[in-house]
């Protein structure tokens, strides 16, 4: 089997040598539009100069119809050109992937939120995130749908259909890279459409204008036949008259024309990417019943979706005529072109208005499928996890943390199932106890928004989690460490009160007070917990707290990660092992820091 990193090199490759063959052609038909101007302008000028005034106009609108064509055909050239570009630097990025260089992606950063019962304390968003290693997003709400599935646990029927139509989309390659290259050839794709949506469901500017409806067929036809006639000679207040009444109605509706007009050509390049995205789900064949659901809906509307959004963008984009300061004020002026295409875009917003953002969010929910789907076939020896009914199971073989790229990864074995159940997890200081927790809780994440997990095989069942590992002081609400940390086990009580199967992972409670108060208010936290729908983790350096092992039989169990000093060396093996660590480094260390030895 081609390893994924194979498949990047050899597309690198491939992408660069067809955009060298394009771009040769591309610059031959460059020159061509040079030649057909040069030699229009040549040959009319010639036959202008030796009275050949009927032939000239001829050339001219010959050579007129020609330049438009070659510079069509340019355009073309133009963006297949720009598309194996772009093909070649997703191809690059993956690559980039594979090798743990992350950072420079789309940390996701918008979404943190140190409230959240887990995403602040996993590495969800931020520098060096899950959501960097996983977003191939493009939009602003595919964005949006990933970091939701990383906030939330979804249900087991949505996570097996994600699931199947992440198998289908994870070898498909082409068609992947395809439909994110698609809508990074429009530079504002990444502009968030809400405040576009929001506007399609307020009142439009008709409803209180009607009368100027009226004026659209009588004004302009008035105004252009004046200026014909005053051409050839008649009063030039035939053309006044209607051209004066269109430059006051424009006049005194600008800042309306003004908020429409920033609103549409905000959303020109956004709606332009959604299209092509669109086609292309329309044009997929699938067969995981996610993706057949997806696409049935950009078909239920009589036409394609695609051509209903293509509508909406040539609407927006003729508003463009406005950056032209003297052409925009003649189309104004004599063919109150601002107020027509108003009228289109309330008569689309009328008819669709209520689509249009079922028809977004459906790209948005592919996009974050896409994401799953190509982490899934760049990581070939990842493991699709086994979605099970019952509660609160977690069964791993080879679990690793995925956001650590190093040869050396260490992967361990991990099973608990049902309420009740703690994990005391005890080590040596730098042993790995609390990457453990967190490589638990980032591929419970994975798992649970329906991606890959890294680990030889996981199986695992419907879980809220929650964590508790970087509580900090905060100076602005004046809440020390301790109280921090208090405030956030008390969130964690409350969300098992709300019957829910909550899977915790506990880093050295209570660190900020007192040896005695410690122990005792772990204990009293694991008792307590042990009697609600909630099982865990607890990571400590308290051993006597291994004693409710004997207390709570079957459902207190001892951990321990261990490391062994060897002359100046403190070596650790990163492996979890049953029982209680019996081997401490702490003073071997401050030893070797030089403290203490004085």
């Amino acid at each position: 089997m081609v390893s994924p990193h194979a498949i990047f090199t050899d597309n690198v490759a491939t992408h660069a040598a067809e955009a060298a063959r394009i771009s040769g052609r591309h610059a031959a038909v460059g020159w061509l539009r040079v030649a057909v101007f040069a030699g229009a302008t040549g040959g009319a000028w010639w036959l202008f100069r030796n009275q050949y005034t009927a032939a000239a106009w001829a050339l001219l609108a010959v050579a007129y119809v020609v330049f438009l064509l070659v510079m069509r055909w340019h355009s073309r050239i133009s963006y297949r050109l720009r598309h194996q570009q772009l093909l070649g630097l997703i191809n690059q990025e993956e690559l980039q992937r594979l090798a743990g260089n992350i950072n420079g992606f789309d940390s996701g950063q918008r979404y943190a939120d140190g409230a959240h019962p887990y995403t602040a304390d996993l590495d969800i968003f931020g520098a060096h995130s899950l959501f960097q290693l996983l977003s191939r997003t493009t939009s602003r709400l595919g964005q949006d749908r990933l970091a939701a599935w990383l906030q939330a646990p979804a249900a087991v029927p949505e996570l097996r259909a994600r699931q199947q139509a992440v198998a289908e989309l994870a070898p498909d390659v082409a068609w992947r890279q395809d439909w994110q290259a698609r809508a990074r050839h429009f530079p504002k794709q990444a502009d968030d459409p809400r405040p576009f949506l929001h506007w399609m469901h307020a009142p439009g500017f008709y409803a209180k204008h009607a009368w100027i409806l009226a004026l659209l067929p009588v004004l302009p036809p008035l105004a252009v036949a004046g200026v014909v006639l005053w051409f050839l000679g008649y009063s030039g207040w035939l053309a006044g008259a209607p051209v004066l009444a269109m430059y006051a109605v424009n006049y005194r509706f600008r800042a309306e024309r003004d908020a429409i007009f920033e609103r549409s050509m905000d959303m020109h390049d956004v709606l332009r990417a959604y299209r092509d995205q669109l086609i292309s789900l329309e044009e997929r064949d699938c067969t995981a019943p996610l993706l057949v659901e997806l696409r049935a809906r950009l078909l239920s509307a009589g036409q394609p979706a695609s051509a209903y959004v293509a509508r909406l963008a040539r609407i927006a984009q003729n508003f463009s005529l406005r950056w032209s300061t003297l052409a925009g004020f003649f189309a104004n002026n004599l063919l109150m072109w601002d107020f027509f295409w108003m009228w289109r875009l309330e008569r689309w917003k009328r008819e669709l208005g209520g689509a249009l953002e079922p028809w977004l969010e459906t790209v948005a929910e592919t996009e974050a499928l896409v994401s799953l789907a190509a982490t899934q076939y760049a990581q070939p020896e990842w493991a699709v996890p086994e979605v099970m009914g019952a509660p609160l199971t977690f069964d791993a073989e080879a679990l690793a943390h995925p956001l650590i790229f190093s040869a050396q990864r260490v992967a361990n074995d991990f099973a608990t199932a049902g309420a009740g159940r703690t994990a005391l997890v005890t080590g040596s200081n730098m042993s790995g106890k609390t990457t453990f927790l967190r490589t638990l809780g980032i591929n419970a994440v994975l798992a649970l928004a329906g991606g890959p997990v890294c680990a030889r095989q996981l199986r695992i069942g419907p879980m809220q989690l929650f964590t508790a590992t970087r509580t900090q002081d905060n100076l602005a609400e004046s809440t020390s460490s301790f109280y921090a940390e208090l405030k956030r086990l008390r969130q964690l009580l409350d969300l098992t009160e709300q019957g829910q199967p909550v899977f915790f992972l506990l880093d050295e409670i209570l660190k900020g007070t007192n040896s005695r108060d410690r122990h005792d208010g772990a204990r009293g936290l694991i008792r307590q917990l042990h009697r609600r729908p909630a099982s865990g983790l607890v990571s400590t350096h308290d051993l006597e707290l291994g004693d409710l092992e004997q207390e709570l039989p079957g459902f207190v169990r001892n951990f321990s990660f261990n490391s062994t000093v060897e002359g100046d060396d403190i070596r650790f093996d990163y492996r979890l092992t049953p029982g209680i660590c019996r081997e401490f480094n702490a003073s071997k260390l401050m030893e070797l820091m030089g403290i203490g030895t004085g």
